[in-house]
């Protein structure tokens, strides 16, 4: 086996310079314009620009919503009365719909969703498509009984039918919800069970990795477990008929193709701009996941703004990110058909049949985004695979990558192995927000081994423990004035206890994220992780990142994690779990190997007490590792306590670190 080629490149070379053309063409570029001619206000530069949008908050979202036109029966006097947080209260008076913005902004004269599964081909659909089978669903389930206020989940994995069924709920007003069908009952009760909903749509099985899995069984004990469920809609994706009791199937829905849902209107229901929109959950490591409610207004002018502005999108795009249901990109995903843009869907493993799965996707949809996490093109690496010498990239001009922190190396491979072209947009967010508060500013470099920088209207800093902002320094990753796509609550969280405990128990007044930041003079930063897992080693503090980028570039090295066990009166003991790839053996060698790795490409500090092979590293259903649910076990916390194994991506996983944890005695 060849050895992988380590990056020629460093933190901060400079990769990719806009051109004249790129900039001209640039939707940050028309803005800027259109403040100049329209308010008045020139800014020379993005830097500028950004200053203003987070030093006059109001000013900036109302352009936001002048700018894009916002479709309302109803405006605000006023964006915001305050900018105090929690609990801002934006454009008080505005009613308005999300789902009625979408279909305003979606191309007449073009596809708009393109949707590939394993082993099935391409296919599309248009605005009239969708918009007809949104009105025919919306009238079905107003005859079930579906208010605004109303609960509707969904049990569907990344496929048309669950954004027609997303955009109907909206359109009503009732509050949406989704979890993956690869989620097992006991995560998807621990999500649906906190919000009570009225009707469920769930699909009775699904693919992935060439095989199929049978999902009625799971169906049928969440309609049994959810108490306050009256209605089932079943999209049918198995062989043979599904057989359930109570339910209706997903054309019996539509009317069974009947020709007067052709000019049924969808009733878009007039909403105050802090109505809730969906409800999304945290990962949930410990106890139940949180309810994260966010409203059709801030959503909306979020997504206006991260759509267009950051990820550049315009009419005629075709916008892809592999994301499941379960995950906020899915919500992001929709998000961009207002830009006019169409969206591409997959639903699969992206490994089947090989890694090149979502690449050949690219050259057959004429894919002009394309977005990602960093994990996958770390696997791409790793499979040493070069998609540009099998397929035409060429249309793709922009890359996005999130998930976790992109390495200098996966920069380097995408430009060698997509195209030299395009911008490579790092970008990190939430869940919490929903969307990407740092990430891609078209008109700017890019640099590697760095996001762009803080994204217009968020107020992104770097704290140091005085609470004071720092540049060219780690500190806590913060939002010191609010935005619209914050939380409205969470569910059942009458006093706000846990929201405010979650993000402002640190600094009042300022939103505390949880991870560590870095900007520099340029206004470029890098994410180092959690900053409740930093290691801490002889004073110095690092971001677990660090530790994974330069472990995970051995050719050995499938996957690791790193915990640093701090013990009250005791020296520190951190012990580095790694997966090695198929063929490899954990000798003293590879040992010697790592530890002059890491000392060489982060400091002597931080090397491993032990390294310890282990099957497979524990995470979240969203992706993350589970770092502090494993430093907790280790230090001696009950198992019960200290994770939730219904929110695991792999549960079995845990079972090694239980007994560890029993032999160290601590």
């Amino acid at each position: 086996m060849e050895p992988i080629r380590e990056s020629d490149l460093r933190e901060g070379d400079l990769l990719w310079t806009p051109t004249t053309a790129v900039k001209e063409a640039a939707n940050l570029t028309h803005y800027m314009r259109w403040l100049a001619r329209e308010r008045g206000l020139a800014f020379t530069d993005y830097p500028a620009l950004w200053q203003w949008s987070v030093t006059e908050v109001g000013a900036f979202w109302q352009s936001v919503w002048d700018y894009f036109e916002v479709q309302a029966s109803a405006t605000a006097v006023t964006p915001l009365p305050s900018l105090a947080m929690p609990g801002t209260e934006w454009f008080p008076g505005a009613r308005l719909n999300y789902a009625e913005n979408i279909f305003h902004k979606m191309a007449a004269d073009q596809p708009v969703i393109y949707y590939k599964a394993e082993n099935r081909p391409l296919i599309s659909l248009t605005r009239q498509q969708i918009y007809e089978q949104t009105a025919a669903l919306a009238h079905t389930m107003q005859q079930l009984g579906i208010q605004p206020g109303d609960r509707v989940v969904a049990y569907l994995p990344n496929i048309p039918e669950t954004i027609i069924a997303f955009l109907a709920a909206a359109s009503l007003g009732a509050v949406w919800s989704s979890c993956s069908p690869d989620f097992g009952s006991r995560s998807v009760l621990d999500r649906f069970s906190q919000i009570e909903p009225k009707l469920l749509l769930a699909v009775d099985g699904y693919d992935y990795g060439g095989k199929t899995f049978d999902r009625r069984a799971i169906v049928a004990e969440l309609q049994a477990a959810l108490p306050t469920l009256e209605h089932t809609i079943l999209v049918p994706h198995l062989a043979e008929p599904a057989v359930l009791a109570d339910t209706m199937l997903w054309d019996e829905a539509l009317g069974n193709g009947r020709a007067q849902r052709l000019v049924t209107p969808i009733p878009f229901a007039q909403l105050p701009f802090d109505h809730p929109l969906w409800i999304l959950y945290s990962s949930g490591t410990t106890g139940l996941p949180k309810p994260i409610v966010q409203g059709h207004g801030g959503i909306l002018l979020e997504h206006l703004k991260a759509t267009t502005f950051h990820n550049d999108l315009k009419p005629g795009d075709r916008f892809f990110w592999f994301t499941s249901t379960g995950w906020m990109m899915w919500n992001y995903l929709v998000g961009s058909l207002l830009t006019g843009s169409a969206v591409v869907l997959y639903n699969g493993s992206p490994g089947y049949p090989d890694m090149n799965a979502l690449w050949q996707l690219a050259e057959e949809s004429g894919m002009t985004y394309f977005g990602t996490s960093a994990a996958f093109i770390s696997a791409c690496i790793k499979a040493e695979i070069q998609p540009n010498r099998q397929y035409d990239l060429s249309r793709i001009r922009g890359v996005g990558s999130t998930g976790s922190p992109l390495t200098v190396a996966g920069f380097q491979w995408i430009y060698e192995n997509v195209n030299a072209h395009l911008a490579l947009e790092s970008l990190s967010g939430g869940t919490d927000l929903c969307t990407a508060f740092v990430g891609g500013a078209r008109i700017l470099p890019i640099y590697a081994g760095e996001i762009q920088g803080a994204s217009l209207g968020a107020k992104v800093q770097a704290f140091n423990e005085a609470g004071e902002p720092v540049v060219n320094a780690v500190g806590e990753l913060v939002i010191s004035a609010p935005m619209p796509s914050m939380p409205l609550y969470f569910w059942n969280d009458p006093a706000m206890a846990r929201y405010k405990g979650s993000y402002f128990d640190v600094y009042p007044g300022v939103w505390r994220h949880g991870d560590w930041i870095k900007f520099n003079e340029r206004g470029g930063c890098v994410i180092y992780g959690r900053s409740d897992s930093t290691i801490n080693r002889q004073g110095i503090r690092m971001g677990t990142s660090e530790i994974y980028q330069a472990v995970e570039s051995l050719p050995e090295i499938q996957d690791c994690l790193i915990i640093d066990l701090e013990l009250l009166g005791r020296e520190s003991y951190m012990p580095l779990f790694v997966v090695l790839r198929e063929g490899y053996v954990l000798d003293d060698n590879l040992k010697q190997r790592i530890r002059h790795k890491l000392r060489q490409d982060v400091s002597p500090r931080h090397v491993p007490d032990d390294i310890i092979q282990v099957d497979d590293v524990p995470y979240t259903l969203s992706g993350k590792k589970m770092e502090v649910p494993i430093r907790k076990i280790l230090l001696g916390m009950e198992m019960d306590t200290a994770v939730n194994p219904g929110a695991m991506r792999n549960p079995a996983a845990i079972e090694f670190f239980r007994e560890f944890a029993a032999e160290l005695g601590i």
